[in-house]
């Protein structure tokens, strides 16, 4: 991982100079029932690649059942020819949390798994959650006031820690069992080693710690949604991995969407960048990304590679309620719970990104937006700054697309919900 300097000047040449916006296959949303033209969109692409270090971006949209439209500029990495279209591989981090979600309603529709099931039954090691008496200062414990349950880990109220926000000696404990669920960039082999080989491994060391407030009180951002994935495998008796292509992935056509790039799709695949000190530098390169090579096992809040193409295939079964096209991969009533708040009671929701509701492994707006998105709109975003939705007030999906890390460094996903709710309600 290297620095790349250069002045703001050369840079923003770099990557704005000779990169007209493209709009890829897909029907013109002014098409589409009536439907706005999107000239913020397509102003909003070029614009902001031309004045932020990131090579390249895409919004992907659509109407109903209508094909989506995509607006693209730049290309796949700052040291690429390769344009940015429908088809570009991306990072997508924690938009891997609702197909996580989703694929454990599945099961639920199944009736194989209870949204309110003690997840002791699959797990025995949760048997006695022990709660943190001083979460700041030590790990002293008592007993927590009821079981962990499937809707706690759906919703982030299980009480479960993430390396990315938990403090104090409890993030210690995380690190030293190596319960860091997620690969960013290349690590040393030793590093590489340290974490579970396993999701039953994962699974079990998580068991062995203590959680940062009594189940259903408090909504913390956490490991959970990973933990539902070694649940799914349980309850489903297949591999978590397989459990998603099987059930989601082949049935809705998306044929880009893994843990690990082919190799013969590695040519598609984006670098990722940050800024350190005023320098640029490469996090995971497009060539050789440490998304070629198998993790240790599938990270189920934050491992998925996916194309705009094949989360807009998603997004198209979410807001038609569990079906794309002739396809059903679950009933209407369980689409609909999953994008449902299934928050517990009074929950405390000071730790919570957004004042909003909570469903499947994503946000769900419990008023209207403050750009326009209407009630019961769901969806999450992704640390290098994508982010997608459906609106199904708005009989609306979207998604947008960069690689910079972390996802504030720029105002990207601002920029997408802004500039989408504009078009749509017809802003000047």
């Amino acid at each position: 991982m290297g620095a790349i300097r250069m002045d703001r000047r050369q840079l923003l040449g770099g990557i704005g100079a000779g990169l007209a916006l493209t709009t890829l296959p897909g029907r013109a949303l002014a098409a589409l029932d009536g439907g706005p033209s999107w000239p913020t969109v397509a102003s909003f692409i070029p614009r902001f690649v031309s004045e932020h270090f990131i090579p390249g971006a895409l919004i992907a949209l659509g109407r109903g059942e209508e094909a989506p439209a995509y607006f693209a500029d730049g290309t796949v990495a700052l040291d690429s020819e390769t344009a940015v279209d429908a088809d570009t591989l991306w990072r997508i981090y924690s938009m891997t949390k609702p197909i996580t979600g989703i694929a454990t309603m599945m099961l639920i529709e199944d009736g194989v798994i209870g949204l309110d099931q003690n997840i002791a039954d699959f797990i025995p090691g949760f048997a006695e959650p022990r709660v943190l008496t001083d979460p700041d200062n030590s790990l002293d414990t008592r007993a927590a006031s009821g079981p962990i349950t499937i809707r706690h880990l759906l919703t982030h109220t299980a009480g479960l820690g993430y390396t990315i926000v938990t403090t104090g000696p409890l993030l210690a404990e995380y690190q030293r069992l190596g319960l860091e669920p997620g690969v960013i960039m290349h690590e040393a082999p030793e590093a590489v080693a340290h974490r579970p080989d396993s999701l039953e491994e994962f699974a079990n060391r998580l068991a062995t710690l203590p959680i940062i407030a009594d189940p259903g009180t408090k909504w913390s951002y956490s490991v959970s949604i990973d933990l539902l994935g070694r649940i799914i495998e349980i309850a489903s008796g297949v591999p978590f991995e397989d459990f998603l292509t099987q059930r989601l992935f082949v049935p809705l056509g998306m044929t880009d969407t893994f843990f690990q790039v082919p190799a013969e799709k590695e040519n598609r695949m984006t670098a990722s960048y940050t800024l350190r000190e005023g320098d640029l530098v490469q996090v995971d390169p497009a060539e050789s990304s440490v998304y070629a090579l198998p993790p240790r096992y599938p990270y189920g809040g934050a491992g998925l590679v996916s194309s705009a193409h094949d989360y807009d295939r998603f997004l198209a079964m979410l807001l038609g309620e569990g079906a794309l096209g002739d396809v059903r991969v679950m009933e209407t009533e369980t689409a609909r719970l999953a994008m449902s708040d299934l928050l517990p009671p009074d929950i405390d929701k000071t730790a919570m990104y957004y004042e909003s509701g909570f469903g499947a492994g994503g946000r769900v707006t419990i008023e209207p937006g403050a750009a326009g998105e209407g009630v019961g709109t769901f969806g999450w975003g992704g640390a290098a700054g994508t982010v997608a939705w459906v609106d199904r007030a708005n009989n609306l999906r979207a998604s947008g697309y960069v690689q910079n890390l972390p996802s504030e460094i720029t105002p990207f996903r601002a920029g997408v919900l802004g500039s989408v709710y504009a078009d749509l309600h017809g802003a000047p």
